[in-house]
């Protein structure tokens, strides 16, 4: 991805995108590039710069070595946010990939000429070069983005700083959903487990990658009670960043749900819309893709990531409601559903994220359906503790593009995991479900500084909106990615 500063007439690329505010007029340079088309489809209101709303126009000025223009609306100006610059940059991006463009130059000017909206614009055109068809072999011929280029009149310095993060974390993003609309069957523990392994040494990062004895040694006994019912035996991947000269502390520990396929085991669950349970270890992908992220911008502060991997399938030998297990930090806990099987194996990675180091604890999960009921599929479920550290993901979480929102961890709510014969159940019932899931992840923590991310609801897109396409939507990289920048402003216990 490159930037421009020179004469726009002299860059030689398929498709010029100019953004435009609802109810702003289009500029005369503009206008007089299409040979008037613009001004008569503002006058005509096929153009009004309504948020998303892409129009196409050829350019017949002969200086122009590009041949086409396109506008993208970014709505009132009132409402303007950056997520929206970067929202309308993938849009403007993946209507020109459907007219076959590949060779994209999107216009930063005015008040959107700035390191921020840069950034964004580079992450948006950088998500729209995902494709999610790579296993479709009749009549499918999709136009790759082959060059992209932000046109800002900031010093190159800063616009080259600012359009590679861009860059890196748009790229790193398409990696994480790339590995969440793997078939299940070509994405299992140990491919996940070398797939991990594959792209983090790419970046630079080192990668351990316990198997069952070694899980065993630690007494893993949720992460392993999990997969026990699956012919591909449960993995747990370590991935490790730990730059020249950083402090010892702190250190950021990220944990992602790595359930490479859930049947829910013997609670079983019903066949319609099971085959999307192949995007239950989006939260692990999502901790790779940021690991990866995190190395290649070089952040200042040693981060640990650590992904749970199995499997969790119906068998002679899967573990039953019922059962009681013995997790890593040494409670108990009594399984009523075999299904609630992701808080199990994050208890015992939470746990051994504090084993190996991590002070700041942040664990991203498609955990429960109960979060998409009370916040739909546009927003993530938000838990934690500090009330700080909850603030400061979620100021972080906002910049970067992924909605969340706070969720309550009242101690009446904690009363509902009580059992009868062990420390605690694992699934107290439907009501505030996502709750009380998060509070039993929490009793994994410590007392660190920790937040829960609940993605069930909006790791998957299963309808095509004008910014992102059916499937895997990439939630959470840029969040974990960023987090790792901003340790100088971290709370303490």
């Amino acid at each position: 991805m490159d930037t421009f500063s020179s004469d726009i007439r002299t860059l030689d690329t398929d498709l010029v995108i100019v953004p435009i505010f609802e109810g702003d007029g289009v500029q005369d340079s503009w206008s007089a590039a299409t040979g008037g088309e613009l001004e008569r489809a503002r006058a005509s209101k096929e153009v009004c710069g309504k948020l998303y709303e892409v129009f196409f126009a050829p350019i017949s000025d002969r200086g122009y070595r590009a041949r086409r223009l396109a506008t993208v609306g970014l709505g009132p100006t009132a409402e303007f946010t950056t997520d929206r610059a970067r929202r309308a940059a993938t849009a403007a991006a993946l209507a020109a990939r459907q007219k076959r463009m590949g060779r994209l130059a999107f216009v930063l000017d005015g008040r959107l000429d700035t390191p921020e909206i840069a950034q964004a614009v580079a992450e948006g055109l950088m998500l729209a070069d995902f494709d999610g068809g790579s296993y479709k072999t009749v009549n499918y011929d999709p136009t790759p983005i082959s060059a992209l280029t932000v046109v800002t009149r900031q010093s190159p310095d800063v616009a080259k700083r600012a359009v590679e993060r861009g860059r890196v974390l748009g790229e790193c993003t398409n990696i994480a959903r790339g590995l969440a609309n793997e078939p299940s069957n070509t994405l299992t523990p140990s491919v996940l487990a070398e797939r991990a392994t594959t792209i983090a040494r790419e970046a630079g990062l080192s990668v351990e990658v316990m198997e069952e004895k070694a899980l065993a040694d630690l007494s893993m006994g949720m992460l392993l009670a999990v997969g026990q019912g699956s012919q591909e035996r449960p993995r747990m991947v370590i991935i490790r960043y730990e730059p020249a000269g950083a402090a010892t502390g702190p250190v950021l520990g990220l944990v992602g749900k790595g359930i490479t396929f859930d049947t829910g085991g013997i609670s079983i669950k019903p066949a319609e819309n099971m085959g999307f349970m192949k995007d239950d270890m989006a939260g692990g992908a999502a901790v790779i893709g940021a690991m990866r992220a995190i190395a290649i911008l070089k952040a200042p502060i040693r981060v640990i990531g650590v992904i749970p991997i199995a499997e969790n399938m119906p068998s002679g030998q899967a573990f039953r409601p019922g059962d009681v297990l013995k997790s890593a930090s040494g409670k108990t806990v009594e399984v009523l559903n075999t299904d609630a099987e992701g808080r199990l194996i994050l208890g015992d990675a939470l746990w051994y994220a504090q084993k190996i180091g991590a002070t700041h604890l942040v664990d991203i999960a498609t955990l429960t359906g109960a979060i998409s009921v009370a916040l739909g599929k546009f927003t993530s479920g938000l838990f934690g503790r500090p009330a700080a550290w909850v603030d400061h993901v979620r100021s972080v979480a906002e910049r970067a593009g992924d909605r969340c929102w706070p969720m309550p961890l009242y101690d009446e709510y904690r009363d509902l995991l009580k059992s009868d014969i062990a420390d605690m159940i694992n699934a107290p019932g439907r009501y505030g479900g996502a709750i009380t899931a998060a509070l039993f992840l929490k009793e994994f923590t410590g007392g660190l500084p920790w937040v829960h991310l609940d993605i069930a609801g909006t790791a998957w897109v299963d309808d095509v909106r004008p910014y992102i396409p059916k499937g895997s939507a990439g939630i959470g990289i840029r969040t974990l990615a960023e987090l790792a920048f901003t340790s100088k402003t971290w709370p303490s216990k």
